[in-house]
């Protein structure tokens, strides 16, 4: 797996900066909303997003203090929906500690959400740019989308490939594009190039989110939440959707019947993921993300050789290549 540390070297600086920035931006004098904060702050996860920021706009120019601005909205952007996804999925645990939900409860979650909602829209104002406060603005309806889309194909068992691309695409691919295009546009790059940098975090998003999916299936894959958490909530992901498609007609049948009746006790999900695996659905999975990593790669090559580029194309491999 790629080293962290030579991804991030091109922008090490900014990306201390960023980091700074990034808990300064939240800070509260009521107690209960500053102890939220404090345990996001120590579980903060692997930055993905705003590394994509400033590598984008290092591989397009210098980066600019919009830069470093756009990178800590679009964390606190993701942040937010995060904490809001958990009271939603009725999520215990994120990143192997116990999820706000679980600490607080619902309503302190979900105004605590609200609150780092409200500081990314602040710091998207603060950018003074129209043009990445309105990529900002519909990134939220589309995360929404994304993630009412795939409560609606749980709750009514939708077995649809086409289908679970675009969810994927509202709710991940979506937010990766908008780092790499909202990084391009911070130091003013050209609409060519800045086309260029959208397309490339749009396939990198497929590929984070089939990986996410991936884990899903293995107990010993350290992800900070538990195995078949996906298949208990009713989401059928790629790996299933494909075995379903190519598994023996009596065996797809008595899957079916459970998605379709929610049976999902433990020895049901097991008898899922068992099947999931034997009908090739994790070779498949992985071959469709490296089939968007092969995407993501080729328009990468068009831009300017760079250290960031460099850096850009080692994060790509890190998204396929992670063990959480």
């Amino acid at each position: 797996m790629k080293d962290r540390s030579k991804i991030e070297q091109p922008v090490a600086v900014e990306f201390k900066r960023f980091n700074e920035e990034f808990a300064a931006s939240l800070r509260s004098e009521t107690n209960r909303l500053q102890s939220a904060i404090d345990r996001i702050l120590n579980a903060s996860g692997k930055h993905v997003r705003p590394l994509l920021v400033l590598l984008t706009a290092k591989a397009c120019g210098q980066v600019t203090d919009n830069t470093i601005n756009s990178a800590v909205l679009l964390e606190l952007l993701h942040t937010a929906t995060l904490i809001h996804d958990d009271v939603i999925d009725e999520t215990k645990q994120r990143r192997g500690v116990p999820s706000l939900n679980a600490i607080f409860d619902n309503r302190i979650s979900v105004l605590v959400g609200d609150y780092v909602l409200s500081t990314a829209l602040i710091r998207s104002i603060q950018t003074g740019n129209l043009q990445i406060i309105g990529i900002v603005s519909n990134l939220g309806r589309d995360l929404s989308e994304g993630e009412i889309k795939q409560l609606e194909t749980a709750e009514e068992s939708i077995i649809d490939e086409s289908c679970y691309m675009q969810v994927i695409r509202k709710k991940t691919a979506m937010l990766l594009s908008a780092c790499a295009e909202i990084g391009s546009i911070s130091v003013g790059a050209s609409d060519e190039m800045v086309e260029k940098c959208r397309e490339f975090g749009e396939y990198l998003g497929y590929c984070f989110q089939i990986k996410d999916d991936i884990f899903d299936y293995f107990k010993e894959a350290n992800i900070g939440k538990p195995t078949g958490n996906d298949i208990r909530e009713g989401k059928v992901t790629l790996p299933l959707l494909h075995a379903l498609k190519t598994g023996r007609r009596e065996e797809v049948d008595k899957c079916l019947r459970i998605i379709r009746e929610k049976d999902f006790t433990t020895e049901n999900i097991d008898l899922l993921i068992d099947f999931a695996k034997a009908n090739g659905g994790i070779e498949y999975a992985e071959q469709r993300m490296q089939e968007y990593r092969d995407k993501a790669v080729e328009v990468l090559m068009t831009l300017p050789e760079s250290e960031a580029r460099e850096g850009l194309l080692l994060l790509a491999d890190y998204i396929v290549e992670r063990r959480k």
